[in-house]
């Protein structure tokens, strides 16, 4: 009886730990972007939500509920410039139809505006970062979660004028 006990609990840890790793938002392909000096160009990060599963989005309904943010390791030699998140849809559900939640479903992309140094040496750029979300289904949310992201820009070697 004390070992079934044990393995029962056992298996409602590795269970619980199972949880805490699902991710329900998936980042779609990892974009490498190309750049020669230090021009602004556009970064357009897809993520995918899990069917019949929504997030909130980046500005939500309310206070109490967590946004969706991205945030990035970024290299010395680049930044950025603007953060463009998609504007939420607004959406009731069951367990409180008289207030509409504004949040992601399916596909969603987030667009940067990155720009490299002036004195960015050529070469790609890895950059490394996470998308913060809490996903939730018709009758329950999860606690907030944080997915890795990660993209490259490529510093091509910028052509030096003659005198």
């Amino acid at each position: 009886m004390k070992t079934a006990i044990i393995l029962l609990a056992l298996v409602a840890a590795a269970g619980a730990q199972d949880i805490q790793k699902k991710q329900y938002v998936s980042q779609v392909g990892e974009p490498h972007i190309s750049v020669a000096g230090a021009k602004t160009v556009p970064v357009e990060l897809k993520f995918s939500i899990q069917p019949e599963m929504h997030i909130n989005s980046n500005h939500p309904s309310t206070e109490n509920l967590i946004p969706t943010k991205l945030t990035l390791d970024l290299p010395t030699d680049l930044s950025v410039v603007k953060t463009i998140y998609p504007a939420g849809k607004d959406f009731s559900f069951a367990f409180d139809p008289s207030q509409k939640l504004n949040v992601y479903t399916g596909e969603f992309p987030i667009t940067l505006q990155v720009r490299p140094a002036h004195a960015a040496m050529p070469g790609p750029l890895k950059i490394h970062g996470e998308l913060q979300y809490q996903a939730c289904n018709d009758r329950a949310c999860f606690p907030p979660k944080k997915l890795p992201v990660e993209f490259e820009v490529t510093v091509l070697k910028t052509k030096t004028r003659r005198r």
